[in-house]
């Protein structure tokens, strides 16, 4: 689909123009990045979940919060931390004061599989979006989306 260059002809059309524009992009960029060196040990939703994990500032999270953090449906989100947790890469703890309550949190080889992966998909991503979008257009569009996540209801 070619650059549009004439305005859109409704504030709906153009919602729907920016959205796909964006979703495209996104798409395109992942793929990109898929098929890259990176991810030739874990799969990029694989990584997504370690990548969580490193995140959370105690370490641990309820399944129901890392889903909210990642881009997949619960079901299948259950099934991939089992496959993680199989590899060694994730386990469950009891969640404190919940007799039922589990926390998923990073094993050693977990947290060191995330840092590898993560130095080599930061260089990816430089190399895709350096070349693209100035340091000013990177900051701009960083601005935009963090505006565009910020503006959603909590659910």
């Amino acid at each position: 689909m070619a650059a549009r260059t004439a305005p859109a002809a409704s504030p709906v059309r153009l919602a729907a123009e920016t959205w796909e524009s964006l979703f495209r992009a996104q798409v395109a960029v992942m793929r990109r990045l898929q098929s890259g060196p990176a991810f030739k040990d874990l799969a990029v939703n694989e990584y997504d979940v370690l990548f969580t994990l490193s995140r959370c500032p105690s370490g641990r999270l309820r399944l129901n919060e890392l889903n909210d953090n990642v881009l997949l449906s619960q079901s299948s989100l259950s099934r991939l931390v089992d496959r993680l947790e199989k590899r060694g890469l994730v386990e469950r703890t009891p969640a404190p004061n919940d007799g039922r309550g589990v926390l998923l949190m990073l094993t050693d080889a977990g947290a060191e599989l995330q840092k590898q992966i993560g130095r080599d998909h930061v260089r990816d991503i430089a190399a895709l979006v350096g070349p693209a979008l100035t340091a000013a257009e990177q900051r701009e569009l960083l601005r935009l989306t963090e505006k565009l996540r910020a503006s959603l209801p909590a659910r």
